[in-house]
């Protein structure tokens, strides 16, 4: 009898290790909103990817590309940040820092001012690639950036396409930046694991 029950167990085991299911708990089939539950493969092979790229952001003149579209001037007259100002931002992104190397994708978002005392933006926005077989998918960015330290770190929450469940950080510096113009390029490091 025992060894009846050992390989019925066993050969339940199998069953739900071959199919990647795990069983629905007593406790989980109360929720009336979970469609399934399952084990995500250990066999499914998971990528690192290092890319980098020039992230070219025009805030004043001609070909623009990034726009302010909240200013809080009461602010401004107690300190010496833009604290409050909010961006949207379409960027264009190159493979070199200069204006006509290849572009190969976007960078779309917005980044506000939230440094009352030092220039420090929150950053959310999209990588969205525009070339060859990552045309279509994303990576989603969101973070603190400290604008006057050498290097920076935030991390990506997301991606779509190629990039689904991604996950990672990414390292950036600026490269250029033109206080007369309102040009700056900046240099992203990309560091993404996904499928």
């Amino acid at each position: 009898m025992a060894t009846f029950m050992l390989s019925s167990l066993f050969l339940l085991l199998l069953i739900c290790c071959a199919t990647n299911s795990t069983l629905v708990t007593s406790s989980e089939q109360s929720i009336d909103y979970l469609i399934s539950s399952h084990t995500v493969s250990h066999a499914a092979v998971e990528k690192r990817s290092h890319f980098r790229f020039y992230w070219h952001d025009k805030i004043s003149g001609p070909n623009q590309t990034a726009v302010r579209v909240v200013d809080a001037p009461e602010f401004k007259k107690s300190i010496s940040t833009n604290f409050s100002d909010v961006y949207v931002f379409d960027d264009p992104l190159r493979t070199g820092p200069d204006k006509n190397s290849k572009l190969v994708g976007k960078a779309k978002g917005i980044y506000l001012e939230d440094g009352l005392y030092k220039i420090e933006l929150l950053v959310a926005m999209n990588f969205v690639f525009t070339d060859g077989k990552y045309n279509g998918s994303t990576i989603a960015v969101l973070g603190h950036n400290e604008v006057l330290t050498t290097v920076r770190e935030m991390p990506i929450v997301g991606g779509s396409g190629l990039f689904r469940f991604a996950r990672g950080y990414v390292q950036l510096r600026t490269y250029l930046y033109d206080q007369k113009t309102g040009y700056s390029v900046v240099e992203y490091n990309v560091f993404v694991n996904h499928y």
